[in-house]
């Protein structure tokens, strides 16, 4: 599958590969420069769901179930879904992430009075 960059004229190979409301997947063009251990608390969807605050740093692990138009996804573990924003520059450089294959974002909560997502910093593929 290809898709044009709004107002690029390049078309790019989308990097999820799952279902999609919205059509076409977000593009790559870098990986983040780091891939060691964290000190940010790896959390479940639902333990997010019921302490997350604003601004709050997160790693949770599961899947990207859906991509919703956009920068936005759907992402799930055993404990729930969650709303989330990842930039194309989010995704691994070169490589392709199905709605199967089990992932680790890192980033953090986006909350105010009525709604909450999560906005994504890195996306890393568990093998």
């Amino acid at each position: 599958m290809t898709i044009g960059l709004l107002g690029s004229g390049t078309a790019v190979l989308a990097q999820y590969t799952g279902p999609s409301t919205a059509g076409a997947g977000a593009p790559a063009t870098a990986a983040a420069p780091y891939s060691g251990p964290s000190s940010v608390p790896l959390m479940t969807v639902k333990q997010l769901l019921d302490t997350g605050k604003d601004n709050q740093h997160a790693r949770l692990q599961g899947r990207i179930v859906s991509h919703d138009g956009g920068k936005n996804y759907t992402f799930a573990d055993d404990s729930g879904k969650i709303p989330v924003e990842i930039s194309a520059k989010r995704f691994p450089a070169g490589q392709t992430i199905s709605a199967e294959q089990r992932v680790e974002i890192l980033g953090e909560v986006d909350k105010d009075f009525r709604s909450m997502e999560f906005e994504v910093d890195q996306v890393r593929v568990i093998q």
